[in-house]
């Protein structure tokens, strides 16, 4: 029995988010925000802490800076049920990475500074830690600059260990959507992207040509789509789930949350439909409060929502 169910190696760092600002900021004057939210941020330590919170054994290896920042985002990662015995502190010159989150009602701008998040590197990684687990979770792909030329490497030695293998992009600032992506594809067992990432990766403008295309070299694509619920691709088979309908009170780390409760599943050998109602349930959850762990937190919030919104596997659609 391997230690872990789920390990990751990846970013970690502390959201600000702003909300109720207006939809032009203007040059050279003081904007007032109705309310704030301080939560844990990075794509990697918002699915580690989910994934830890519905019950699963993480193992999570990162690089945080000496500061206030990285205690905080450690702290919470802890508090969660993650293990961080192999999160190490950076030089007193590097400083954790920090994202400001400026919400709109219906869109956001998402202003990153790096920090630790580009630096954590193939000397960073113990890969006895990473290997005693049943999966491997990695996303951010282009935030993690100094890691990412030998994530294809790193993919091939985990293989060889017996795991499976997710993967989430996230965004690319730079909006390219290169760095060898189809060879790190080629390794990969679920590829979880959002719509524009996964047009983006295929090259096309249509989301059926975009699967078709990623569905040759990923034995399962799982794309988020957000009030349209997601859809999965396995070979021929097509996989359809609705969203769970509810007010949403803030969607950061939604998709995070997606993959952690669809990981859940899969790791525990769960077919399609069962993962992707699951996944869409703990996003679901995820919009229910502010920052994408806030909701995982709150224990009787999460039970309740799970007891009222359960049972969803029904719903998934197989289309061949």
């Amino acid at each position: 029995m391997p230690r872990f169910d789920v390990t990751l190696a990846g970013e970690v760092n502390l959201d600000i988010i702003l909300y109720g600002l207006p939809e032009k900021l203007l040059p050279e004057r003081e904007v007032l925000a109705e309310s704030l939210t301080t939560t844990l941020g990075g794509s990697s330590a918002i699915v580690a802490h989910n994934l830890a919170a519905l019950g699963n054994r993480v193992g999570f290896q990162s690089l945080i800076g000496d500061d206030p920042l990285g205690r905080i985002a450690l702290d919470r990662l802890k508090e969660g049920g993650v293990d961080t015995t192999l999160v190490r502190s950076a030089s007193a010159k590097m400083q954790t990475g920090l994202s400001v989150i400026l919400q709109h009602e219906t869109w956001r701008s998402i202003l990153t500074y790096s920090g630790t998040i580009a630096n954590l590197r193939w000397d960073d990684l113990d890969f006895n830690y990473l290997t005693d687990s049943r999966h491997f979770h990695f996303s951010s792909f282009y935030l993690q600059t100094a890691l990412q030329p030998r994530v294809a490497e790193l993919f091939k030695k985990l293989k060889a260990a017996g795991l499976t293998i997710s993967l989430d992009t996230n965004d690319d600032p730079d909006d390219r959507f290169a760095g060898g992506i189809e060879t790190v594809l080629s390794l990969v067992d679920v590829f979880m992207p959002n719509a524009h990432e996964l047009k983006k990766i295929a090259g096309t403008d249509d989301v059926e040509a975009a699967i078709a295309k990623l569905a040759t070299i990923v034995p399962l694509v799982v794309v988020k789509l957000g009030a349209d619920g997601a859809i999965a691709q396995q070979a021929a088979k097509r996989f359809v789930s609705p969203p769970v309908r509810l007010e949403v009170v803030d969607p950061v780390g939604a998709g995070d949350s997606f993959n952690a409760g669809f990981l859940t599943q899969y790791v525990r050998g769960k077919d399609i439909p069962t993962c992707l109602a699951q996944g869409n349930l703990a996003g679901a959850l995820s919009t229910t409060r502010p920052g994408g762990t806030e909701a995982f937190r709150d224990q009787t919030h999460r039970e309740d929502f799970f007891r009222r919104h359960g049972g969803r596997e029904g719903f998934v659609t197989a289309v061949e």
